[in-house]
C-alpha cells in the first residue's frame, strides 16, 4: 500500500510563500491505478516527485508498503559526464540490481546505437526520454509513477512505451499525472483532480472529467486561453 497522509509542499518565492499542495490525502494498493488531473502548474509534477521520494513534504508523512520508481522519463538524475551503459550501472548499483542482463534490452529499446557508450551530455532530449524510459523499465517496481512527458515524442515510441508499460506490467499498480483527460480516460479506472492544492477524489473518471472542465473553464482568460496557477 503507498499512502499519503495529510501532506503539505509549500515554496518560498520572491513574492512570498506560496503552498503548491495542501493536506493532500491518497491510497493505492498493490494492482491499483489512479490518473490524476490538473491543469498546468497545479502541482502534479511536484506531488510525483514527492510520492518518489525526490523532494520531502513540508509537513504530512508519505507511506511507501511497496516499491515505487522514480517519474518515466524523468532524466534529470543522469550523470552528464557518464556515459548512458554508465549511468544504467549507477541506477542498478543504487537498487541493488546486477546491471549486465539489462544490458541488452536498454540497448534495444533506447536504439542509441554507438551513443550509449558515449556521454549523456551529448543527447538530445528524444534520445535522453528513451534512456531514461529504458532505465525505468529495466528495474522491476510495485508501482510506477507516470509524468505526463510520457506520451511526448514520436508515435512509434509512444507504442513501444505502452506495450512495456502497461501491457506487460499489466497487474502493476501506477499513477498518471496529466493536464489532458483524454489521457487519463484512456489508461486509468480511477481519477482525482489536483485543485487549488487539495486532492479531490471522484467515484469514477466521467465525474473526475466533468469537474476538471469545468474548473478549466472557470480559469480561461478573456482571450481563451487558460491561465497559468
Amino acid at each position: 500500500m503507498l499512502e499519503l497522509i495529510d501532506v503539505s509542499k509549500t515554496y518560498h518565492t520572491r513574492y512570498g510563500p506560496r503552498e503548491v499542495l495542501k493536506h493532500v490525502n491518497l491510497s493505492l494498493g498493490k494492482g491499483r491505478n489512479l490518473g490524476i488531473l490538473g491543469r498546468n502548474g497545479a502541482g502534479k509534477s511536484t506531488l510525483i516527485r514527492m510520492i518518489s521520494g525526490a523532494e520531502k513534504p513540508n509537513t504530512g508523512r508519505i507511506k511507501r508498503g511497496m516499491s515505487v520508481s522514480w517519474p518515466l522519463a524523468f532524466g534529470g538524475a543522469f550523470h552528464q559526464h557518464l556515459t548512458g551503459l554508465d549511468n544504467l550501472k549507477f541506477v542498478c548499483r543504487v537498487y541493488g540490481v546486477d546491471y549486465r542482463p539489462l544490458v541488452p534490452f536498454v540497448e534495444r529499446f533506447t536504439e542509441l546505437g554507438e551513443y550509449f557508450h558515449e556521454p549523456v551530455a551529448h543527447y538530445s532530449a528524444g534520445m535522453m526520454t528513451r534512456l531514461a524510459f529504458a532505465l525505468s523499465m529495466a528495474i522491476e517496481f510495485d508501482c510506477f509513477l507516470i509524468d505526463e512527458a510520457m506520451v511526448v515524442g514520436d508515435v512509434r515510441f509512444h507504442e513501444r512505451c505502452h506495450v512495456e508499460l502497461f501491457h506487460k506490467r499489466k497487474d502493476r499498480a501506477f499513477i498518471l499525472v496529466s493536464h489532458d483527460a483524454d489521457v487519463i480516460k484512456l489508461y486509468c479506472e480511477n481519477a482525482a483532480v489536483l485543485h487549488e492544492g487539495k486532492l479531490l477524489p471522484f467515484p469514477n473518471v466521467d465525474a473526475a472529467y466533468d469537474f476538471y472542465n469545468e474548473t478549466m473553464a472557470e480559469h480561461k482568460s478573456p482571450d481563451g486561453n487558460v491561465e497559468a496557477a
